[in-house]
């Protein structure tokens, strides 16, 4: 049986340090077993600047039972699935402890987002771009950090239209706005130099 109080006092904490961690938890509905947390992109990463949705979902044994999360917004790393948001963290399966709570949970999502395991994969395609084309996957991840974890990642399309009014077609238009991280005015340059 899930132990609601301890669920209870877990999003007091996170509430209460959002503003020092950016980590959010909040229920879907008056159903505490069924969460939606958020976590910011680390500093320094192709993440950056991007808030990302997780479906949290906590299983009867909770907190003897790890809970199960998955990214709701797209995310393009080796440890996590590009098509179903799956995540390959050791804490979320066979490492868990009823010390550690939703939050330290999040923060252990966050770490794995600054330092992928292209060696323990979710995403096989991933992780061969990170460890042979490591250039391409950052600009990669970068792209798809502007397009589904911004809040102005719905102007991806407007970007790309403005572009392709210009003269350019919407293929090359796409591709090299994704080679440099969303960027209109560096796609713009690259574009006028080829």
């Amino acid at each position: 049986m899930i132990d609601f109080a301890r669920v209870q006092k877990e999003l007091q904490e996170c509430s209460r340090e959002k503003d020092s961690s950016g980590i959010r938890v909040s229920p879907k509905s008056d159903n505490l077993a069924r969460l939606t947390g958020f976590i910011p992109g680390p500093l320094g990463t192709p993440y950056e600047g991007g808030s990302f949705e997780i479906d949290i979902t906590l299983p009867d044994g909770y907190p003897f039972e790890p809970p199960k999360m998955k990214f709701v917004t797209k995310v393009w790393h080796p440890n996590i699935s590009s098509q179903s948001g799956a995540i390959c963290l050791d804490i979320l399966k066979d490492q868990w402890s009823p010390a550690l709570t939703l939050k330290t949970a999040l923060l252990s999502v966050q770490a794995l987002l600054s330092a992928p395991e292209p060696d323990d994969p979710q995403d096989a395609v991933v992780a061969q771009q990170y460890l042979r084309e490591y250039q391409t996957f950052v600009g990669t991840a970068r792209y798809w950090t502007e397009s589904f974890a911004k809040a102005s990642s719905l102007g991806v399309e407007e970007k790309v239209q403005r572009l392709v009014e210009m003269g350019f077609s919407d293929g090359l238009v796409r591709s090299t706005l994704e080679a440099v991280g969303g960027d209109e005015n560096l796609a713009l340059e690259k574009l006028l130099s080829s």
